[in-house]
C-alpha cells in the first residue's frame, strides 16, 4: 500500500466516523427508518465521498442487510436494538463502520460487541492469524453470557471491493490466514442472545453486480446502466430510478448478473448487537481509520 492509497483510507475513515456518530443521534423512538437512512447517505455525499453500500439499519434479531424499501413506513420504537452500519469511499477506498443504538435495556449486549471489537484490534499486527482474532472476539462475548454469531465475519477490503479475504471470524479457532502489513480489514463482532447463527430472511433490498454480460430485458439493461458507476459496490432497490424494477431484479439475480443480500437474522425474540471498525495493518500494529 502506497502513501496515496493509505491517505484515501484515512480520509474516508475520518468522514465515516463523524457521520456514524451523527447518524446514531437520529435514532430515537418514532423517528423514520427511511428518513434516517436517507439523511445518513446524504451526509456522506455532502462530505464529497461515495456511498460504499446502502446504509444498513437492522432491528433487534436482524443482524445485517436490512435497509429501507422505497415505500418503507417503519419507525424506531422504545425497546428496539438498532444496528447502524455505513460505508463511505474515496476513489473506491472504503471505510466500513457500525455501532448499535440501544433504545431498550440491552446495554450489556452492546458492550459485548464493542469489547470484542477492541480486544481483536489490540491483537492486530503482521504475523497474527485470524484464528487469534476470532478467539479474542468469542472470549469477550462469552464472558458476558452471550454468543458470538458464528456465521458472520469481518473481512478484507480493497478498491471498490467491500468483501474479500481474509474473513475475520467471530468464533475461536487455530490458524487461518496470516495478517500482513498493508492489509485493509474490517473487524465487526456480532453478539446475540439467540442461537449464535443467522439465517436468510425473505426480505431483500440490497444487490450488487457480480458478472458483466449482455441482457435482453429493457428494464434489466436500464438497471445495469444505472449501477455501472458503482463498479460492483452494493446498491438498494430504493436507489433505482427504473420504474417497477422488481421483475428485472429477480431476473438479473436468476441469471447470475446480480447478487442478492437477504436480511440476516437470528431467531425471533432475540437481540443482536454489532460494532465495527476499519483498519490498516502496519509494521507494528494497525491504524484504525474509523476511530
Amino acid at each position: 500500500m502506497n502513501e496515496e492509497i493509505f491517505e484515501r483510507y484515512i480520509q474516508a475513515g475520518k468522514v465515516a466516523s463523524i457521520i456514524l456518530k451523527k447518524g446514531a443521534d437520529l435514532i430515537r423512538p418514532d423517528a423514520s427508518l427511511a428518513e434516517t437512512a436517507a439523511q445518513v447517505e446524504q451526509m456522506i455525499i455532502d462530505a464529497g465521498l461515495g456511498v460504499a453500500f446502502p446504509v444498513n439499519i437492522s432491528l433487534n434479531e436482524s443482524a445485517a442487510h436490512d435497509t429501507p424499501s422505497p415505500d418503507d413506513n417503519r419507525i424506531f420504537r422504545t425497546g428496539d436494538l438498532v444496528k447502524l452500519d455505513l460505508g463511505a469511499h474515496l476513489d473506491g477506498y472504503i471505510a466500513d463502520t457500525a455501532l448499535t443504538v440501544d433504545l431498550g435495556d440491552q446495554g450489556l449486549l452492546v458492550e459485548a460487541s464493542v469489547a470484542a471489537r477492541d480486544a481483536a484490534i489490540a491483537r492486530v499486527k503482521p504475523g497474527v492469524t485470524i484464528g487469534e482474532l476470532g478467539t479474542a472476539v468469542a472470549a469477550e462475548i462469552g464472558s458476558r453470557g452471550f454468543r458470538p454469531v458464528a456465521n458472520l465475519t469481518g473481512h478484507g477490503l480493497d478498491q471498490f471491493r467491500l468483501h474479500m479475504g481474509p474473513n475475520v471470524p467471530n468464533i475461536g479457532g487455530i490458524g487461518g490466514a496470516v495478517l500482513e502489513e498493508g492489509m485493509a480489514i474490517a473487524i465487526e463482532p456480532f453478539a446475540t442472545t439467540g442461537t449464535g447463527y443467522v439465517n436468510d430472511q425473505k426480505h431483500v433490498e440490497i444487490f450488487s453486480q457480480q458478472s458483466w454480460k449482455p441482457v435482453r430485458m429493457p428494464a434489466s439493461r436500464k438497471i445495469l446502466s444505472e449501477i455501472e458507476p458503482r463498479k460492483g459496490l452494493p446498491f438498494a432497490r430504493r436507489h433505482l430510478k427504473t420504474p417497477k424494477p422488481d421483475l428485472a431484479l429477480l431476473r438479473l439475480v436468476r441469471e447470475g448478473v446480480l447478487h442478492a443480500y437477504p436480511v440476516l437474522a437470528d431467531v425471533p425474540g432475540s437481540y443482536v448487537s454489532q460494532s465495527e471498525h476499519t483498519m490498516i495493518v502496519t509494521s507494528d500494529g494497525c491504524v484504525v481509520t474509523t476511530a
